[in-house]
């Protein structure tokens, strides 16, 4: 059965790559008045969510989106000991709960949450990098080796909202 029911967790646009530098300098401020955290985001095939540093850029077309599976962060927790870890430290545009995402490289999948489904082509695996041990927990790289997800393209434009959504790890062809 290719349809799974998810809970979205997290939506994050943000207009500014914080995670410049050196670690241990510590991640750059968000942009005053921009709330990265979002209840909704619009998304557009092959562009990406609107308003995201990564939209329309063409270095990251086939990766303006990436997706992150919540159960990672619980794998953390266990490894390193440290509870209550933010989602959003993690700088991935969705996060979801309920599918191991990170089986979806390579593939195409969706996820509807109310408003129709959106495609998507899951391009390669969103490694982890040495940012992890400074914003959510030393030790976090290294747990999140093979639990980074999966950055992906939108195909269709639509919109994702907070909350139960339905995931479809084999969507059907777009109609010609």
């Amino acid at each position: 059965m290719p349809l799974h029911p998810v809970t979205i967790e997290l939506l994050l646009v943000s207009t500014r790559h914080r995670y410049e530098g050196r670690p241990a300098d510590g991640p750059l401020p968000a942009p005053e008045g921009e709330p990265e955290v979002r209840s909704t985001i619009e998304l557009r095939a092959g562009l990406g969510a609107v308003g995201d540093r990564y939209f329309a850029h063409r270095a990251h077309r086939d990766a303006a989106v990436t997706v992150f599976d919540a159960a990672s962060l619980d794998h953390v927790s266990e490894v390193t000991g440290v509870r209550d870890l933010d989602p959003a430290a993690t700088r991935r545009t969705i996060t979801v709960r309920g599918f191991p995402i990170d089986e979806v490289v390579g593939r195409p999948f969706s996820l509807d949450s109310g408003s129709g489904p959106i495609r998507f082509r899951g391009h390669r695996a969103a490694n982890p990098c040495a940012w992890m041990d400074v914003t959510l927990a030393p030790g976090a790289f290294r747990a999140l080796r093979g639990r980074g997800g999966v950055r992906c393209v939108p195909l269709d434009d639509g919109t994702l909202t907070l909350g139960r959504a339905l995931l479809d790890d084999d969507p059907p062809a777009p109609a010609l």
